[in-house]
């Protein structure tokens, strides 16, 4: 799944999603952002798969890759939208190497504000913060920074 959700967020969010997941990489006004439609939009294939089937009558393979799916959003959600973003008040205080690296992998990406000129796709594997943080530098020398928040 992390592979799916590296594509989904580089080329979908990050592409031709943007106009969705723009209001994720500014600040929030209020409770929801127009980037939360992204967790209907990815529930409804492990919705269907997982009625498929339980109800319909499909291979039973199919429980297991939508309980799967269903798995991946719901520790995606504990760690995206609890730990990282705070959406829900919390205390947490990442302690261990793999949460900080995570953690700061996350706050990295969202220090280009642009479709284009972001690093980090992933979530539950994070690249090292030390080789973000050059590619980001790497980036701004090469003038790729993609297009500007005002623009989009």
């Amino acid at each position: 799944m992390e592979g799916v959700a590296y594509a989904a967020h580089r080329w979908v969010m990050h592409g031709v999603g943007w106009f969705l997941h723009r209001s994720h990489h500014r600040p929030r006004h209020g409770r929801w952002e127009w980037n939360d439609l992204y967790a209907v939009i990815f529930a409804a294939p492990s919705i269907i798969l997982l009625l498929g089937g339980l109800q319909w009558g499909w291979w039973p393979g199919t429980i297991w890759i939508g309980a799967g799916v269903a798995a991946y959003g719901a520790i995606y959600f504990g760690f995206h939208d609890v730990i990282v973003h705070e959406r829900i008040a919390t205390r947490y205080l990442p302690r261990s190497p793999y949460m900080k690296r995570i953690v700061q992998a996350h706050r990295l990406h969202h220090v280009v504000e642009t479709r284009g000129g972001t690093v980090s796709f992933g979530f539950l594997v994070a690249p090292r913060p030390d080789g973000l943080k050059a590619e980001l530098k790497r980036r701004r020398r090469a003038g790729v920074r993609g297009p500007a928040l005002a623009k989009d």
